[in-house]
């Protein structure tokens, strides 16, 4: 069990002297000199270190972070010094036996740890060549708390310091850091000794160390090298990250007005896996596992693809936004992470047009957040964070998503190069550093030359989604007067509690100019707006609100929904499905919209009803009202499977080939007959040849055949993942090992998990596949092998994990199974998870209840 930092120490006073959770202050490191001599086979390591540190005031302790290390020696200024480990609170106090002076001063350590076998502190990954053997790569994984399971830190943001980094490796593998090597020593026994260069000043959580069996290729942007670092083999499928990369670089330094600041930016792909992330944005050094870096035409899809470039972007951003400036403590994690969620896809409408990335954004990622927004699991995007678990709880869709999307509409109001400005000033001036929330605020301030505060703080300081209702329009002399209110939006009764926001708004006149409005208040505002007909609210989207029409208002929306832009289509699809959600309309309001979508309408509008429709058929228990509402999507969805087929043709739109993946997958999950034949005939050819389904619709075709297999079926799936020797495929193979629907097969794949046919995060992934369509099974298994699942996943997220193989359950005993889980093994500041995944199912079945009968009516034949 994952155990939590505890309150603040006090040091004889009745005030701490510092915050809860976090390390006393008085005393900073200024530089590290740190040597790692791993022992890969014995999977254990041993560390010198010497830390520079500032002393503020005199003291008689220095107080750091270390969590699963043995310490066997601890000096300041070359004198021992006798340590006492908390571990607890992850701390190492060293007791001085005469006062410390305020000034620089050297600590030295030297210490053993442990090699994991999922992602925190140093890790291994265990994979086969390409030949049968078996190899092993080293990396680190530290964010957020866990450099001090590599050494002793002040493992804290706010402790900026720079990085002299050494290690050992076999004379027949590489290392790899942040920085460029400046020597290669070879050693008596036949190993290598790596120096690497002095990192900038930056937070511990960003320093990186690998080694292993691998290859480089490099390109130049400007002064830049930029490369890829892969296991042996694979090296050429990195060419697409890396020529994405190379554009970015030269977007991202125009942008931020600051040139990258260190010489080489390597990418480094793992052939492992996570349940907790996908990517690591270490300085110079971006850690991703292998589907998120490296492109294989004979296997990846188009959305495959575009992700690859997505999370290059992403991680790329946080060169700057987490790098180069960094939160002063998690409380502010959103200026990481919302901002290059944001980066990344400003950077696709830029730079890929064809992909309609900002369309793409309103009906996804800003959906996304809207709907865990609105319930009573969601918080405010700055939250308070205090113990260790806190830290991984704030890794959410709100600090993510919710983050971005308020980013968007800041950059909406202010315009895109009073925005850029603000952000400009605000790199030049923290660069190196540490900041808060309100220090970006007054940047932009500045820049727009009046207050952001009001609008900002709303919108970071509480949570909940604004609710902007127009209950009437009248045409005036050419013009339309527009009343509306504001009031919130939810789907519980916590979310529908009353909340005041400045709610920035563009609204406006179909095929007229725009007009913009500030609505704040339940009290009526009225708003006049240039010409008179259709009118669209929050126009492209761009304010984090949803919009609720009068029924006047909604017809003409119905009505002229083909004129509309496609932002606006795509915010009134997610708009209605999310008001009959929450009982604010009829769910006939959203069926009138999908009646109104074109059969040859821009594929986005396709993929984004197809998901809809899949939530909602969700939502009905197994019986008669749900096969007929898999009947009614497979008779909705055909045309648009018809016409994209499912072979891709030469220069097709990538629109056209991410819907074709969707309705694989939609209507192969719930049956169709000709796309569950086509997949069962495409997986028996993989017998004989491995690249038998083409790499377009590879996934989709894989999980149709996977959700519908039946015993037989499962078997040779089994078959078919025990003989791969593909690290990523067997990755894949494996979580479908867990898709199937059938209960007895289920069981079959929990099975596995107490055997050692996988690795610790293959089973993991093994576990949450099954908890996809069997959340009760995988959360009774969980409970029955607590020990075995607290092994498979990085101790940073396993007070959540658990608890989110239940979300899923519609089983009203659930909530309850939850609560009395983490109340008997989790300390009450590590049940964040466990209260967000209560509080999502009570949403859920307050939304079944309201819609249920509407659905059935729908799938029978109604409108």
């Amino acid at each position: 069990m994952k155990l939590t930092l505890a309150a603040a120490l006090l040091l004889g006073t009745a005030t701490p002297a510092f915050a809860v959770g976090q390390l006393p202050s008085g005393i900073a490191p200024v530089s590290y000199d740190i040597t790692i001599r791993p022992d890969a086979k014995a999977m254990t390591f041993s560390g010198e270190e010497t830390i520079s540190i500032a002393v503020a005031k005199p003291t008689r302790t220095v107080v750091l972070n270390a969590a699963d290390l043995k310490i066997s020696r601890a000096m300041v200024d070359g004198a021992a010094v006798p340590f006492t480990i908390d571990t607890t609170k992850q701390q190492l106090t060293l007791t001085l036996p005469t006062i410390l002076a305020a000034g620089q001063h050297s600590v030295q350590f030297a210490w053993t740890g442990t090699i994991n076998t999922s992602a925190a502190g140093l890790f291994a990954i265990d994979y086969s060549n390409q030949d049968g053997s078996s190899s092993r790569l080293l990396v680190t994984q530290f964010e957020a708390p866990d450099a001090r399971r590599f050494a002793p830190m002040w493992d804290e943001p706010g402790y900026k310091a720079t990085f002299k980094l050494s290690t050992v490796a076999p004379g027949d593998q590489t290392a790899f850091s942040n920085m460029p090597v400046t020597s290669v020593t070879k050693q008596g026994d036949g190993t290598k000794l790596y120096h690497f260069a002095e990192t900038p000043k930056m937070s511990s959580y960003l320093l990186f160390l690998g080694m292993g069996d691998v290859e480089r290729k490099t390109v130049m942007a400007g002064k830049t090298e930029i490369g890829v670092i892969t296991r042996r083999g694979v090296v050429d499928q990195g060419d697409y990250a890396l020529e994405s990369a190379k554009r970015l670089l030269t977007y991202y330094n125009d942008y931020f007005g600051q040139p990258y600041p260190l010489p080489k930016l390597d990418m480094i792909a793992g052939p492992g896996s996570s349940q907790f992330f996908g990517a690591m944005e270490n300085w110079g050094a971006v850690f991703y596992f292998e589907p998120e870096l490296l492109y294989d035409q004979k296997r990846a899809t188009q959305s495959g693809k575009q992700r690859i470039y997505t999370v290059v972007a992403h991680e790329m951003a946080h060169q700057w936004f987490g790098d180069l400036v960094t939160m002063n403590w998690w409380d502010d994690l959103w200026l990481n992470e919302g901002f290059a969620s944001w980066m990344e896809n400003k950077s696709s409408v830029d730079l890929n047009p064809d992909w309609f990335a900002g369309a793409t954004a309103v009906a996804q990622d800003r959906e996304g957040a809207l709907q865990v927004d609105a319930t009573a699991a969601t918080h405010p995007i700055i939250r308070h964070v205090e113990t260790v678990d806190q830290i991984g709880e704030a890794f959410d869709g709100i600090t993510y998503s919710k983050g971005q999307a308020v980013i968007g509409m800041m950059e909406s109001t202010l315009g895109p190069d009073v925005f850029r400005d603000g952000i400009r000033r605000y790199m030049a001036k923290y660069k190196y550093g540490n900041t808060t929330t309100d220090q970006l605020w007054a940047e932009l301030s500045a820049a727009s030359g009046h207050s952001v505060a009001d609008v900002a703080h709303d919108f970071t300081l509480q949570p909940g989604v604004p609710l902007v209702t127009m209950t009437g329009a009248r045409c005036v002399a050419g013009k339309t007067q527009v009343t509306l209110t504001q009031g919130r939006f939810g789907y519980d009764a916590t979310a529908k509690q009353p909340l005041d926001w400045h709610v920035p708004l563009t609204l406006g006149v179909v095929g007229q100019p725009v007009t913009r409005a500030t609505v704040h208040g339940a009290k009526p505002m009225t708003v006049d707006v240039a010409g008179c007909g259709t009118i669209v609210l929050n126009r492209d989207k761009g304010s984090y609100a949803r919009v609720l029409y009068s029924q006047a208002g909604h017809d003409a929306i119905v009505r002229d929904f083909g004129s509309l832009a496609l932002t606006d289509q795509l915010g009134t699809l997610g708009d209605d499905f999310a008001l009959a959600k929450g009982g604010n309309q009829k769910l006939d309001r959203y069926f009138a919209d999908v009646a109104a979508v074109a059969p040859d309408a821009n594929p986005l509008l396709w993929q984004t009803i197809a998901g809809q429709l899949s939530d909602l058929e969700g939502r009905l228990p197994k019986g008669a009202a749900k096969d007929a509402m898999r009947a009614r999507i497979r008779a909705t969805l055909a045309p648009a499977m018809a016409r994209v087929g499912f072979t891709a043709t030469k220069d097709e739109s990538p629109l056209v080939a991410t819907l074709r993946e969707t309705l694989i997958s939609v209507l192969g999950h719930r049956g169709d007959p000709a796309i569950t034949a086509k997949a069962r005939a495409y997986v028996a050819a993989l017998a004989t040849n491995p690249d038998a389904i083409p790499a377009a619709i590879r996934q989709p075709i894989l999980g149709t055949y996977a959700t519908n297999a039946t015993p037989a079926e499962w078997d040779a799936l089994l078959k078919l993942t025990l003989a791969e020797k593909n690290p990523v495929a067997k990755n894949g193979y494996v979580r479908l090992l867990g898709a199937a629907e059938n209960d007895t097969l289920a069981q079959r794949a929990l099975d596995l998990l107490t055997t050692d046919r996988f690795t610790a995060p293959q089973k993991a992934g093994l576990l949450k596949a099954v908890a996809g369509g069997h959340p009760d099974m995988a959360f009774g298994f969980a409970l029955a092998h607590l020990p075995l699942v607290n092994t498979l996943v990085e101790t940073s997220t396993r007070a959540g994990f658990v608890a989110s193989l239940g979300a899923g359950s519609d089983d009203p005993a659930m909530p309850g199974k939850i609560t009395a889980f983490a109340a008997a093994n989790l300390p009450p500041a590590a049940r964040g998870g466990a209260k967000a995944a209560v509080a999502s199912m009570g949403a859920r079945q307050m939304v079944n209840a309201r819609i249920r009968g509407d659905i059935a009516a729908w799938a029978t034949g109604g409108r």
